[in-house]
């Protein structure tokens, strides 16, 4: 009895290490499933991956074939002589001869309208010819000067292709037509469904243009609005399909599912037409293999607990090589910012440094150029001053003296309003301005120059106007520009025979205009602006140091006017000087 209780538990004992046993069968196997199954789909994926890349070769190696014919054929003599109306019978030979050569369904020829005039299908039942494709958006394209690229159903035959067209040009540059080719791609799609494999091409829109099942083709893969229909319809793209919806969802980024049925999925972009490829493979397949798997391992017994643990190893060390190359380089871009970052501190550094040394720079710069133009300002009149002292060395009457006296004392006052006016360059403004007459300003400028002209030999052609020119300025400054502007006409004619200085004081489209001429050797090829330039001087060292032109643009446009210069007609240069008038003066 105690044997019989002994084999009972025994029983029991061994029952429940069958059932333990059984269960972790199962659940090894249910494991094993479930990681064959990712595996096996990750695979496909990887699969139906390169599979779709080397059918989108094919179609772009397709599309590609002949693409630039319409290129080429638009530079053809006979092309453009046939969008001129010339030779049509003979262009109608040529482009058949060509579409024979290239396997092209077509080659033809539309004007500036769309309408064909010539097509290398001239002789066949249903030709191109007399057909208007104006509609076409490959043709508002090469119209446009773009490549026409397009894929429809033809108007004319009714049967699909991809048309590629471009602009036929005059020899001055102008339209003249477009020359179009249309390609069959149904050898292609054929090809596809022979090697029994699923693939279809689907465009911007959706629709499905190229696909090895027939029955999908022109089939969407997402409802279209009305308004996109209708643009469709428009361009007459798809002829009388009626752009049903597939069963089509896509379930994550690796499965879809189509018509009630689970696939592998991988898709990849064909750029130039702004398509999609779209590869599938049966799901079935992935599962089938996974199920061989389970019942391969359960056969051998231990395998499947090997692979999976192989499997989980292998997971683990990726995951943690994974981990430790993201911290090295997570440590290696921590060093780099470091760097970074005390580099661009000593940048820093070195800038504020260089911007300091700027500002001493910029400081000493403008105390030079404000010595030069003191020097500038008072040779004018300290040149004058000796003329006129050389004069009074040879008066010997008392009147000529006194008056020549007269003309230095009147220097001397000119003097100290220089240095006074110097503040000018500090800070411009309009403190000062009053009621001048301009032609007041000619007199006392020609006080100072009066000598220079005679002992140049000039003959002075002074043209006033017959009443006063008020304007509202700094009589002294303004006698600075007249004065630099008829010395630079004096230096201007020295060594020329015919020397005449022009001097026109007006009024012209209600402003006061100032104008001085020389007939000198001109500006040649330099402009007013390189003449502004300060220290731009065209005299020898010593003759003057290029401010005056600079300091007298400065003065003109402190009074709201502007200096302009041009060569003249001829001969010499032309100063002209635009200044507004005072209120109430026309």
């Amino acid at each position: 009895m105690q044997n019989g209780q002994r084999t009972k538990k025994g029983g029991k004992r061994r029952l429940g290490w069958a059932i333990a046993f059984f269960v972790m069968a199962i659940a090894a196997a249910a494991a094993l499933f479930f990681v064959a199954l990712s595996y096996f789909q990750n695979a496909e994926y990887q699969r139906a991956e390169n599979r779709a890349s080397l059918y989108r070769s094919t179609l772009v190696g397709a599309l590609g074939r002949s693409e630039y014919l319409p290129f080429i054929l638009s530079q053809d003599p006979y092309v453009i002589a046939g969008a001129q109306g010339k030779d049509l019978l003979g262009l109608n030979r040529r482009l058949a001869e060509f579409a024979a050569r290239a396997n092209l369904d077509a080659i033809y020829l539309m004007d500036k309208t769309g309408l064909t005039i010539a097509a290398s299908n001239y002789d066949a039942p249903v030709t191109f010819i007399g057909q208007n494709y104006g509609f076409r958006p490959y043709f508002k394209d090469a119209m446009a000067g773009k490549r026409g690229e397009f894929f429809g159903i033809g108007a004319t035959t009714l049967q699909p292709g991809y048309f590629i067209a471009e602009m036929v040009r005059g020899a001055r540059g102008e339209a003249l037509g477009v020359i179009a080719i249309k390609l069959n791609l149904t050898d292609l799609t054929k090809a596809w469904a022979a090697g029994g494999e699923v693939v279809f091409v689907s465009n911007s829109d959706g629709v499905v243009v190229l696909s090895s099942n027939k029955d999908w083709r022109y089939k969407t893969l997402a409802p279209i609005s009305a308004a996109r229909r209708a643009e469709i319809a428009k361009e007459r793209q798809f002829a009388s399909e009626p752009l049903t919806t597939l069963g089509w969802k896509v379930a994550g980024n690796q499965r879809a599912r189509l018509n009630g049925r689970d696939y592998i999925y991988a898709v990849t972009p064909v750029l130039r037409p702004g398509w999609e490829l779209h590869f599938l493979s049966d799901e079935s397949r992935v599962r089938e293999r996974a199920w061989f798997t389970v019942i391969a391992a359960a056969i051998l017994a231990s395998l499947p607990l090997m692979v999976a643990l192989f499997f989980r190893a292998e997971r683990i060390r990726a995951a943690l090589d994974a981990s430790q190359a993201d911290r090295r380089q997570l440590r290696s871009a921590n060093k780099k910012l470091a760097r970074e970052i005390e580099e661009r501190r000593a940048a820093e550094r070195r800038l504020e440094k260089a911007q300091e040394e700027l500002a001493r720079s910029s400081k000493l710069a403008a105390l030079g150029q404000l010595s030069a133009s003191v020097t500038h300002e008072l040779g004018q009149p300290i040149s004058a001053m000796r003329n006129y002292l050389a004069a009074a060395e040879y008066d010997t009457n008392k009147k000529e003296r006194a008056t020549t006296l007269k003309r230095l004392s009147e220097i001397v006052i000119r003097m100290v309003s220089i240095t006074n006016q110097l503040r000018f360059f500090a800070s411009p403004g309009d403190s000062g301005l009053t009621r001048i007459d301009l032609r007041k300003v000619w007199q006392g400028a020609l006080v100072l120059i009066e000598p220079d002209i005679k002992v140049a030999k000039i003959r002075l052609d002074a043209q006033l106007w017959h009443s006063p020119v008020m304007i509202r300025g700094n009589r002294l400054r303004l006698e600075q520009v007249l004065v630099n502007l008829l010395r630079n006409a004096i230096a201007a004619m020295i060594g020329e025979k015919e020397r005449t200085l022009g001097v026109n004081i007006g009024v012209v489209n209600g402003r006061a205009v100032i104008s001085v001429s020389d007939s000198g050797h001109g500006l040649g090829e330099r402009s007013i602006e390189q003449l502004k330039e300060p220290f731009h001087t065209t005299r020898a060292s010593g003759d003057g140091m290029g401010l005056g032109l600079a300091i007298s643009a400065a003065i003109v446009k402190e009074h709201g006017g502007v200096l302009q210069a041009q060569n003249n007609k001829e001969g010499g240069a032309v100063f002209c000087v635009e200044l507004p008038l005072a209120d109430g003066e026309i």
